[in-house]
């Protein structure tokens, strides 16, 4: 059986999808099978692993309305297995809307091929609407990145109470597991307070260490790799696999 963690968080430019990536090619890299999900119209992470998607023939939009199953859509890619996304996923979030048990699409695609994987991540859009919580009742866990800036710390707020009406209705043993502090600057006492005051606030584990500010990170997905495999020695690289270690413990 596999543990599936979804990541998320409804503000856009937080380092979800690299956080995604980074954390399923470094687990990976300890010899787990693991599967991404590209549960955003956007195709980020689809992108940033060197899938064109434009041109794929099936897509998780194609799961999600009753075309294909799951299986059918996923790719073996060097770092992981991926299920891709593109912009067609936007449609499919309008036909759920009007489907019994819409939070529950995810999760019924997900039973027919998690036998075959350790761990399953699952990149969710930036928003709280139904492929959030499609993600979200789906996960045994949700990983928040968070920028540290006042905007984001906001956010996390609002998709605890989110999480919260998951718990009540359709996963009642969704866990948080932490935040992923992005796009970190420690030479900033702005940061440091964001980060030290949103683990107090809401009373939930800092990973370590905090991801740093770097170009690299930018770079990687232009040539279609994750960050441990763009830049193997760099800080970022290293950070993600510490905190995918604290994840496997």
């Amino acid at each position: 059986m596999a543990r599936t963690i979804a990541v998320a968080n409804q503000k856009g430019g937080v380092a979800k999808t690299t956080s995604a990536v980074a954390l399923g090619a470094a687990i990976a890299e300890t010899g787990a099978r693991v599967l991404l999900v590209d549960l955003d119209p956007q195709a980020s992470l689809s992108y940033s692993l060197g899938l064109d998607p434009d041109s794929l023939d099936v897509t998780i939009h194609d799961v999600l309305v009753g075309r294909v199953p799951i299986g059918k859509t996923i790719h073996q890619l060097a770092e992981a297995d991926v299920v891709p996304s593109n912009i067609d996923l936007a449609g499919a979030e309008a036909y759920l809307l009007t489907r019994t048990g819409r939070e529950y699409a995810v999760k019924t695609a997900l039973e027919d091929i998690e036998v075959h994987y350790n761990y399953i991540l699952i990149d969710c859009p930036p928003s709280l609407g139904v492929l959030t919580i499609n993600a979200l009742t789906a996960a045994d866990e949700v990983i928040i990145p968070l920028q540290c800036e006042a905007l984001s710390h906001r956010g996390v707020g609002q998709l605890l109470e989110t999480i919260e009406d998951v718990r009540r209705i359709t996963n009642k043993h969704l866990a948080v597991r932490g935040i992923i502090a992005t796009m970190f600057d420690p030479r900033t006492q702005h940061s440091r307070q964001i980060l030290d005051d949103v683990g107090r606030r809401y009373s939930l584990e800092v990973m370590q260490p905090p991801i740093r500010k770097s170009i690299r990170f930018a770079e990687a997905p232009r040539a279609g790799k994750s960050i441990l495999r763009y830049a193997s020695t760099h800080p970022g690289a290293l950070a993600y696999r510490e905190i995918a270690r604290s994840l496997i413990a």
